[in-house]
């Protein structure tokens, strides 16, 4: 048998104590497996008494990872840091320029340097893997990378982010507002106690652009993402979007077209019956469509530390499988050299038109305005639905209008000057409807 694969980890927060405790726990079914010992032999954390629920006592400390990713006696570095700077990129850095392999589940590290990170692996020999980065427990990355040989992928789109679907899932399940559950899912762990990252939906733009570049062989370009978040979703929209037939989700859409690729992050509606609209709580999962194979939806847990420990070991354990001499496969599936810059794709008109709800005075005029606003901008109505109400004694109208395929700036200009007209009470709301078959 060959020698025992020594792993260094650097971070033993949720993660990383997972990770040990797998090691330890399944330590014999992953011989079987690998063929090999896979052992901790060095562990990286700012405090080395806490008891993580695992024996690392035959682990050697180091309090700086960076030293531990470039001195310490391993063949494997796993980072569990977190962050795009700092320690985590001076350790992954050092690992792969001195030769060792390295594992990660940090996509803002990647999302900023890991093309960078992937030419320095790619000339020393060495793997990068980062299963963990994308959708926790789900082999996505392995998928995308070796899995789909062969294959074009023409467009990849998926809910990326656990917390904002919990969120979204609950308001539509029990009627509640988006601040009552975004409270409940920082009470449970959900979600942070700053949640900006995620429900401002840059935690899916990280992860978006990864898969980006693994679909079309192009550079990461996580800053050329349109970006718009869910904190602006109320109950009306939810409400509005059922009726209709469809259901709200956080999505991560990337796309290839004939002028560039396409890379978004909004609330998007998607049809009732989609297999992506059953995906409920932190639930995530990842629709890829190509040439050969068609439509391939992967869907599991995004998050946690079971799921994601499950990834890392998953990375390792592929390390331990894998013998000197032999020649590791490029980082991004195609060499990082070789990565083309990222074009960002010019406006085009949307495919499944647009949700658009105002809530209007009830006035004599109010509705001719808004049309002739949508009629001056070229854009055709599939439906339009009314409802009265009052507000402060004063009798208004929620107006919700569903567009034919129409662009993003003929929405936007439309709105505005429905805005300028001065006869909304409320802000509009404006969702895509997102082709989802």
């Amino acid at each position: 048998m060959a020698e025992a694969l020594r792993v260094g980890i650097a971070g033993l927060g949720t993660v990383g104590a997972s990770v040990a405790r797998v090691v330890e726990t399944k330590r014999a079914e992953l011989t079987r497996q690998c063929g090999r010992d896979i052992v901790v032999a060095a562990v990286s954390a700012r405090d080395l008494a806490r008891d993580r629920g695992v024996d690392l006592s035959g682990a050697k400390w180091f309090s700086d990872p960076s030293e531990l990713a470039a001195k310490a006696d391993i063949d494997v570095f796993v980072e569990l840091i977190g962050g795009d700077a700092g320690p985590a990129f001076a350790s992954v850095k050092a690992a792969l320029e001195a030769g060792r392999h390295v594992v990660t589940a940090n996509k803002a590290l990647l999302a900023k340097h890991g093309v960078a990170l992937a030419e320095i692996a790619e000339k020393k020999g060495v793997l990068l893997n980062y299963e963990a980065a994308v959708a926790g427990g789900i082999p996505v990355i392995k998928t995308m990378r070796e899995a789909l040989a062969g294959n074009t992928v023409s467009r990849v789109f998926g809910i990326l982010n656990g917390t904002c679907n919990y969120i979204l899932t609950r308001m539509e399940a029990e009627g509640i507002t988006f601040d009552e559950v975004l409270k409940d899912a920082q009470r449970l762990g959900y979600a942070e106690a700053d949640p900006t990252f995620d429900i401002e939906g840059h935690d899916t733009a990280h992860k978006l652009s990864i898969l980006t570049s693994l679909a079309f062989g192009t550079k990461i370009a996580a800053d050329d993402i349109y970006l718009e978040g869910i904190s602006n979703i109320t109950q009306a929209d939810i409400r509005a979007a059922g009726e209709l037939g469809y259901r709200i989700k956080l999505l991560g859409v990337a796309q290839r077209t004939d002028s560039g690729i396409e890379q978004r992050v909004h609330p998007t509606m998607v049809p009732t019956a989609s297999v992506i609209a059953q995906v409920h709580g932190v639930t995530n999962a990842v629709a890829i469509e190509t040439d050969i194979l068609g439509e391939l939806l992967l869907s599991g847990p995004g998050a946690g530390g079971n799921a994601t420990a499950s990834a890392v070991v998953g990375d390792i354990a592929d390390i331990a499988k894998s013998r000197p001499g032999f020649q590791h496969g490029p980082v991004f599936g195609r060499p990082a050299k070789e990565l083309r810059p990222y074009k960002q794709a010019k406006m085009r008109s949307h495919e499944g038109g647009y949700f658009i709800r105002l809530t209007v005075l009830d006035r004599v005029g109010v509705f001719a305005a808004v049309a002739k606003r949508m009629a001056d901008n070229q854009i055709s109505l599939e439906s339009i639905v009314q409802r009265a109400a009052e507000a402060n004694g004063e009798a208004i109208k929620t107006v919700i209008l569903v567009t034919h395929e129409t662009t993003e700036a003929a929405v936007r200009k439309a709105v505005d000057g429905i805005v300028k007209d001065g006869h909304l009470t409320d802000k509009a709301q404006v969702i895509r409807i997102e082709r989802a078959d």
